[in-house]
């Protein structure tokens, strides 16, 4: 399917910050942009906030002037809704209020050709909904940008029960002709995004709540041992904990209270506190002027003798681990095993989704460290250890030096199942493989989500095939044992995978 030809007017409703950048956008693309609010002077401000944005590039040689007079030319604030009549695509991106959206898309139906696409860029209103009291619901379509809309690459082009086929295909090409990459999704509450990274701040949330350890070393983990480009606590700062909080308490209402997508009693706190993050000057962290940030938790160096690793059995995805153990001048016996490392009195195994506690009374492993998973092994510069209960003074030491001969930070973490990186791609992983399962959208169309519209440093589905074996399920599994609640409950679609060998990717 075509994209729409760069002589079609492109209108869009709302000229804050999501808005001017929708239509910075378009008007980049080529097209000739009307930008309407009702507000006095909106557009007016959301043109000069483009020109100002584009200036700066301009400044830094990334632009030319006259390309940046250009841009800003082709879009033209209009003071009445009428004037947006002759537009082939009109955006919205007004006030998250149903009521609201119907009333104007109402407006708009009855003012512009029947061949004119009604798209809206909620990210939360189904469009099912705001489609449902028009004539031809079959012209609506979602086209949910993410801010800043001239920076992140991901555009979610979303289909509600009427939405023509041939519509959302000409979106899609749009999208992707406006340099974007766009992506398929049905309306279903959160479409891909914000259903499927719920977990990458409930988990967080959770073992802050359970005193795991605290939000600085939790960040670092994500980040350091993840690759994730922010740890959750300083997105939620950034975003805004109003914000990240209603978006919770939307898809956990809108899913009838499954208990996947519990809002945190912190969060709801910090929102009842006005602590709301940068925004608001402290939510997490402290914005005031002169205070450093709090750094993560780190074990000092610990002294180990000259006593050999023996590595029993294969260690899955933490081989690369092991090759960097091997660089030092320890010596390595290894035999057959269950997969895990001894050295001194400690024996260090990855997390399978028991506390470690639970997983040493099981097999009779009582000074043992269980280990969090890496993005990248081979390039990792922190990992989350957590010691059995049973475990002795001298074998916490001795994990902790071993992992410190590879070169890595430790952070000792309270024994709580899964530790943090694993339960948190264990459960976007449930979460993403139930989207597919739902047809939401395609396997690909979610991992792609994910990378482009939160920087991800895999899709939480291809990433769930490389840790292999199914590894997923039985760290989910463990952990609705451990918890003994539904949140954990693996996805049907995970279930048949393991039990059929099968990947989401051949």
């Amino acid at each position: 399917m075509q994209a729409l030809d760069i002589q079609i007017n492109i209108a869009v409703i709302g000229a804050g910050a999501m808005g001017a950048g929708i239509a910075q956008v378009a008007a980049q693309a080529g097209h000739r942009v009307y930008l309407h609010d009702q507000r006095d002077a909106a557009a007016d401000s959301g043109r000069d906030s483009v020109a100002k944005q584009l200036q700066r590039r301009v400044d830094k040689a990334k632009m030319t002037q006259q390309e940046a007079d250009d841009i800003v030319g082709r879009i033209r604030p209009v003071s009445e809704l009428s004037e947006v009549a002759d537009a082939g695509l009109v955006i919205e991106a007004i006030v998250e209020d149903l009521s609201i959206k119907r009333t104007l898309l109402a407006e708009l139906e009855r003012l512009c050709g029947q061949q004119t696409i009604l798209a809206s860029n909620t990210s939360s209103i189904s469009i099912t909904a705001l489609a449902a009291e028009l004539e031809h619901p079959e012209r609506v379509v979602g086209m949910h940008f993410f801010n800043p809309a001239p920076l992140m690459a991901l555009v979610e082009v979303v289909k509600g029960l009427a939405t023509s086929s041939r519509v959302a295909e000409i979106i899609h090409a749009t999208a992707a002709n406006w340099g974007k990459t766009p992506v398929f999704a049905t309306s279903t509450p959160g479409f891909i995004v914000n259903r499927v990274a719920r977990p990458f701040y409930a988990e967080a949330l959770r073992l802050l709540q359970e005193k795991a350890t605290d939000a600085p070393t939790l960040d670092a983990l994500l980040r350091e041992a993840g690759g994730f480009r922010m740890g959750p606590f300083e997105l939620t700062d950034l975003i805004g904990h109003d914000v990240n909080y209603a978006v919770t308490c939307s898809v956990f209402n809108s899913y009838y209270q499954d208990p996947r997508f519990l809002p945190s009693l912190i969060q709801k706190e910090l929102v009842e506190a006005g602590r709301l993050g940068r925004k608001s000057g402290q939510g997490f962290y402290d914005y005031s002027g002169g205070v450093d940030k709090p750094l993560p938790r780190t074990e000092p160096a610990c002294k180990s003798g000259s006593t050999p690793v023996i590595v029993e059995g294969k260690l899955g995805p933490a081989e690369p681990l092991l090759d960097r153990i091997r660089e030092t001048d320890v010596e390595i016996i290894e035999r057959d095993g269950p997969g895990q490392l001894r050295f001194g009195e400690a024996v260090l195994a990855l997390t399978d989704g028991r506390m470690a506690t639970e997983r040493a009374a099981a097999d009779g492993v009582f000074n043992l460290a269980v280990f969090d998973l890496a993005f990248d092994y081979s390039k990792v510069t922190r990992l989350a250890i957590a010691m059995a209960d049973q475990a002795t003074d001298r074998a916490t030491s001795d994990a902790c030096a071993l992992i410190q001969r590879a070169g890595i930070a430790v952070s000792l973490l309270e024994d709580r199942p899964g530790l943090v990186v694993m339960r948190t791609v264990a459960m976007l992983a449930n979460e993403a493989a139930d989207a597919a399962l739902q047809g939401v959208a395609t396997p690909s169309d979610i991992d792609l989500a994910m990378k482009a519209g939160l920087n991800y440093p895999e899709g939480p589905l291809r990433w769930s095939d490389r840790l292999g074996a199914g590894r997923v399920f039985q760290v989910l599994r463990n952990l609705q044992d451990s918890y003994g609640e539904d949140r954990y409950r693996p996805s049907l679609l995970l279930r048949k995978n393991h039990f059929a060998e099968r990947k989401f990717y051949s």
